[in-house]
């Protein structure tokens, strides 16, 4: 459970919420410390993963850590 309400991580897919879980990612907060290049290491998250969480990020003002200028 997120303890900020609209920081819960969107439904993407199975395999990617479960392997988002797993590696103790929980919310967009710490989904955006990330690099794309390291979420795409989990098993499970692929490409759709990512544009899903990208578009998530965005409606927060977040984006991921490899895309802040």
């Amino acid at each position: 459970m997120s303890a900020v309400p609209g920081d819960e991580i969107p439904k993407i897919s199975g395999p990617a919420n479960g392997a988002l879980a797993l590696a103790g990612h929980t919310t967009l907060t710490a989904i955006a410390e990330l690099t794309k290049k390291e979420l795409l290491a989990l098993h499970g998250v692929g490409p759709k993963a990512i544009r899903i969480l990208r578009e998530a990020l965005a409606e927060r003002g977040l984006t991921f850590a490899d895309e802040r200028k």
